[in-house]
């Protein structure tokens, strides 16, 4: 959505696009939060009823882990997409770093979830490695709104901007945690979780 801000040049129909793109976030988020119920009911019925062991026993247990990580995704994409629309209306110039950081957090949660699918051991730890380079991204961006507010950035869109960052930060973690947990079930060892977020 960030990066849809950048290529429609048309403002009319950038505002329309927007708009659409916004709607799309939150009735998503909707949608996952009804998933997110559906698989935990799953996941009990097959504790309960199934009573696995051994790999299948890890593999719901940490499919109950992901799908808290994949809800609080969708928030905080929820959350970027309230801020979008006030950098919108106000035609704020966005930092291209920015653009760029949410391209890196969108590919590290398509892959944590590919590597589940897939069962794939090397994709699990290419995003955990990946996550490096969000978090180097959120701290240059920092930098960047802390210059642009000295010389002539209002304080509130500098808020803004930076929070957005923080947000796809946040769900560079929750891929990371993702990916650990699918390594977890597929090796039966979860290395220490720096990421681990709370209830943020």
């Amino acid at each position: 959505m960030i990066r849809q801000n950048n290529i429609i040049l048309n403002p009319a129909k950038r505002r329309e696009e927007l708009r659409l793109r916004i709607q799309e976030i939150f009735d998503t988020d909707k949608e996952i939060d009804t998933k997110e119920r559906e698989i935990e009911n799953l996941c009990m019925r097959i504790l309960l009823h199934q009573q696995p062991v051994a790999r299948d026993l890890r593999e719901v247990s940490a499919a109950l882990k992901m799908i808290s990580d994949m809800e609080r995704i969708g928030d905080q994409a929820s959350d970027i997409a309230d801020l979008s629309k006030f950098i919108e209306e106000n035609h704020v110039q966005i930092p291209e770093l920015i653009g760029k950081m949410a391209e890196m957090t969108v590919g590290m949660v398509t892959e944590s979830v590919d590597a589940f699918v897939k069962r794939d051991l090397d994709l699990c730890r290419k995003v955990i490695d990946d996550d490096d380079q969000v978090d180097d991204a959120f701290n240059q961006i920092k930098e960047e709104l802390a210059e642009l507010m000295y010389q002539n950035l209002d304080a509130k869109t500098g808020l803004d901007l930076l929070m957005t960052a923080k947000y796809m930060e946040r769900i560079g973690d929750h891929a990371v945690n993702i990916a650990e947990w699918v390594e977890y079930a597929i090796t039966g060892v979860h290395r220490n979780n720096e990421h681990q977020l709370g209830g943020h």
